[in-house]
């Protein structure tokens, strides 16, 4: 079993991606899906809500990932701060989750491929699960429009972006670069050439 790392500045396409991946039958780990998972666990929601109080919590006493966005992407000097703290409660446990499923999955024995995406995966370290990483490559212009899109304002793309690893950084780590700055077909081509070099 292979598994491949998938890196790339914020709406780079990496998700995109992903599902090109799975549609040729690699199984998908979301980590951001697992963080989420993660910040429904008791002890995450008590240590968080000791540290922000109970306005990061919702109706049901949950955490609203939306509330703890604005307080750990603020800017300096407080942000950075606050997402130290949150990564430091959360990337042990996601962590282990994801160890977990990757056991399991080798032990079944019917999956050759596992798609790894995880935006802060250089930062937590998970590249270490990876037997190549791939880079997916858009220019920064192209990558804001795809952010607005999603609603995001261009400070908040910049948050993010400032709160992971240099693109720089996530480039020299990867064994394969995909460009994903035209059409999906032109994507795809390239998903499927990766593919087949890993037989």
């Amino acid at each position: 079993m292979k598994i491949i790392g998938i890196l790339g500045g914020v709406a780079s396409g990496k998700s995109l991606v992903a599902d090109e991946f799975r549609r040729l039958g690699a199984k998908v780990l979301d980590a951001d899906q697992v963080g989420h998972e993660v910040l429904r666990e008791t002890g995450v929601i008590r240590a968080a809500r000791e540290r922000w109080g109970d306005a990061i919590l919702d109706e049901n006493g949950q955490i609203k990932r939306s509330n703890v966005a604005k307080i750990v992407f603020a800017p300096p000097p407080h942000g950075p701060g606050e997402l130290a703290f949150l990564e430091q409660l959360t990337h042990p446990r996601i962590s282990n989750r994801l160890q977990q499923e990757i056991a399991r999955l080798r032990q079944s024995r019917d999956v050759e491929v596992v798609i790894l995406d995880a935006p802060v995966m250089l930062k937590a370290g998970w590249d270490r699960f990876c037997d190549h990483i791939l880079f997916i490559e858009a220019p920064r212009d192209l990558r804001l429009e795809r952010a607005r899109e999603r609603g995001w304002s261009d400070a908040i793309f910049a948050a993010r972006e400032a709160a992971q690893e240099p693109l720089e950084t996530k480039r020299a780590a990867a064994s394969h670069v995909i460009d994903n700055s035209r059409s999906i077909d032109m994507t795809r081509q390239q998903v499927e050439s990766v593919w087949q070099s890993l037989d």
